[in-house]
């Protein structure tokens, strides 16, 4: 999720932690603290733009390590507040602080390695839009009443502002299963009813749904609203690169793509250069992870030592925007061009 909510949700979950055991605005400096913590990893630049996105979400988000860090965390807390008897329920925050920062992380599409360093695999649900409002609102609400409240039901609101946003998470749980049942009904002739098929809620909101199926030389885009009149999802079809993929299928960059979008991608040649493409994030034809892998050599073999380029794109906002508000009360209207 973004930082605002992380931040919010870490100082939240603190507060409800610590309770009236410690001054409000301590907890929740310490838990907004925490609930930022994980996501530094993106500072780190390993030199290679797919390196930077397959290594974020890795080591700092891994369920061992974040154990392992809550001692450190809570050691700290009860040092810094003259408070040693507190140890064991600071130990309690931070551990909680961190397994619901990976939670929520889990639950976007993005992925997060959660068992490194056994595993290097992105777990992802993608069941919410990595900014949500209506998450992180109900948070951000309940926690400011409860710091500038002076009632001793104070926390209250803190717990309610928890209670709401954790019930929106698991509305965006049930309401993905629907779509993609909805999904499966429809599914082009070309894709497999066995195929794993991509749902994933468009941006700022969890009533309009994109859905992505994919072939061995096919991927299928395909939108779906809750308001829509019928139980439909209507297809658009785009090349996958078959050749290009089967070409340069061992490059280590086009596999570790290939392993961290689950199968969603593609790969293009435009002018000469190689292009893959996380289908996972964005919309057709606007991506923002698509990655220039250079010019194939004589052989037609691409350079190993050539670090990646993310050349990326950002859907146009202008129309964007206007379509996805028509698209999300049920009018079956075409994506805007991108430009």
């Amino acid at each position: 999720m973004d930082s605002v909510t992380q931040i919010t949700l870490g100082a939240a979950v603190s507060v409800a932690v610590m309770g009236k055991r410690v001054p409000v605005w301590q907890s929740a400096l310490w838990g907004a603290a925490a609930g930022t913590t994980p996501d530094l990893d993106v500072v780190v630049d390993f030199g290679d733009a797919i390196l930077n996105m397959t290594r974020h979400r890795a080591e700092s988000h891994a369920l061992l390590f974040l154990t392992i860090a809550s001692p450190v965390f809570a050691g700290l807390a009860a040092w810094l507040g003259k408070r040693p008897d507190l140890f064991k329920r600071w130990l309690l925050a931070f551990w909680l602080v961190f397994m619901t920062h990976v939670t929520v992380d889990y639950l976007t599409v993005y992925g997060t390695q959660l068992l490194q360093p056994f595993t290097d695999y992105p777990f992802g649900r993608g069941s919410i839009f990595i900014i949500d409002p209506l998450y992180t609102l109900p948070l951000l609400i309940g926690l400011f009443a409860c710091l500038m409240s002076k009632s001793e039901k104070r926390f209250r609101f803190n717990t309610i502002g928890l209670t709401i946003s954790s019930i929106y998470l698991i509305w965006g749980l049930g309401a993905q299963q629907y779509v993609e049942s909805v999904a499966r009904q429809s599914l082009p002739t070309t894709v497999s009813s066995e195929s794993d098929i991509l749902v994933t809620p468009s941006p700022l909101n969890s009533i309009l749904w994109r859905v992505v199926a994919t072939s061995p030389t096919h991927y299928y885009e395909g939108w779906y609203s809750l308001l829509d009149e019928e139980p439909v999802v209507y297809w658009t079809e785009h090349d996958r690169g078959a050749t290009l993929i089967a070409k340069h299928s061992d490059h280590p960059g086009i596999a570790s793509i290939q392993a961290f979008s689950h199968g969603f991608f593609r790969m293009r040649e435009l002018d000469g250069d190689v292009y893959i493409t996380d289908l996972r994030m964005g919309f057709e034809p606007a991506y923002f992870f698509n990655f220039n892998m250079g010019k194939p050599d004589e052989n037609g073999s691409l350079d190993l030592e050539r670090p990646s380029i993310q050349q990326g794109n950002r859907p146009n906002l202008e129309t964007g925007l206007p379509w996805l508000w028509q698209r999300l009360t049920g009018q079956t209207t075409e994506p805007p061009p991108q430009s």
